[in-house]
């Protein structure tokens, strides 16, 4: 099999994540630029070798290059975006001018816009063809249980690339993969992406239900009942049912909800504990992206009609001050019902 090589990669997005990735690239020996919005921090990764800020500890390698400039990426093949789904359509829009025909363009963000309810391959599949770019591009997901702390140490760690064709997924699988990390492929990107946005929901509500002192069975039973929820709202949209129970999907689902790591389940946590959801949030440095997806999740799901009483209550409790405690209280006070009633359950 020849798969074809790509010689040269751009991450936009100089956070946590971003960093992990270039400098995974980059410790292969893969030329790398890794783009952020502000020069300061980029003066700083140049001078540091560092990411001080955000993933402290992980030397970059010299084939590294941090640049505020978002023209140098004319000359990449791959491009990763890996900026907040806040902004993420208007970074985007502004990367168009510069990208060449043939671009292998890769979405790492776990978000779904509020406005237009579309994910972030939606979002970037909709501004190329604006422009009449759409046939000129490859548009894919990157996903999986990957804390980028432990990826930026080596810890072995397996993520699903996914694209329409199966050649784009395998030129970017081989990328992607070295030793430690393991990169499988997939050509369902709504089922990748509707897993990766709807997990960081499910962990804030775990991290809720931690914080109330409930214990593991509480826990084992949101992270079930919630991926019933994901697969349900996934399969609509037309998703394989398969990729729920992938790396993608479960396994990106229990790391998120489960690892001290996570910031979404922090988010929940410090709910729980009794702070406001503006007082938890200005305890983080880092963008929790559950948050912002928890309302455009509650009105995807509204405009579609599937249930999701999970990502209804942690709608309540985040957007419409209800009291933690109460919207436990009320999921299990719902009707009962059979487990598995359907292909995806009920």
């Amino acid at each position: 099999m020849v798969v074809k090589a790509i010689s040269k990669t751009a991450v936009i997005g100089a956070g946590s994540w971003g960093t992990a990735l270039a400098k995974l690239l980059a410790d292969k020996g893969e030329e790398v630029l890794l783009w952020g919005h502000d020069p300061a921090h980029i003066d700083a990764l140049r001078r540091d070798r560092e990411n001080r800020k955000y993933l402290p500890g992980a030397a970059l390698p010299e084939t590294l290059h941090p640049v505020e400039n978002i023209t140098e990426i004319s000359e990449c093949q791959c491009v990763v975006m890996v900026v907040p789904s806040h902004g993420y359509r208007e970074v985007f829009t502004s990367l168009i001018p510069h990208l060449k025909d043939g671009t292998y363009l890769v979405s790492a963000v776990k978000g779904i816009e509020i406005g237009s309810r579309q994910t972030m391959c939606q979002i970037m599949e909709s501004e190329l063809e604006r422009v009449g770019k759409s046939q000129s591009m490859h548009v894919g997901v990157l996903s999986g249980p990957s804390f980028a702390d432990e990826v930026s140490t080596g810890q072995p760690t397996a993520v699903t690339i996914g694209f329409r064709d199966k050649p784009s997924a395998e030129a970017v699988q081989h990328l992607f993969s070295t030793d430690f990390f393991r990169v499988y492929t997939s050509t369902d990107i709504i089922g990748l992406e509707i897993s990766a946005a709807m997990k960081n929901v499910i962990a804030i509500a775990a991290g809720i239900s931690d914080g109330l002192g409930f214990g593991l069975n509480t826990r084992a039973a949101l992270i079930t009942r919630g991926l019933a929820e994901i697969t349900r709202l996934g399969v609509t949209l037309g998703a394989n049912p398969l990729t729920f129970s992938g790396l993608g999907g479960m396994g990106d689902l229990v790391l998120t909800c489960t690892g001290s790591l996570s910031r979404n389940r922090t988010v929940g946590l410090k709910l729980g504990e009794g702070r406001t959801l503006s007082q938890a949030l200005a305890e983080m440095t880092m963008v929790a992206e559950g948050v912002k997806t928890t309302k455009s999740c509650f009105n995807l799901a509204a405009a579609l009609g599937v249930e999701m009483p999970i990502l209804e209550q942690t709608y309540q409790v985040l957007y419409k001050d209800k009291d933690s405690r109460a919207a436990v209280q009320d999921l299990f006070q719902r009707r009962l019902k059979e487990e598995l009633c359907g292909e995806v359950g009920c």
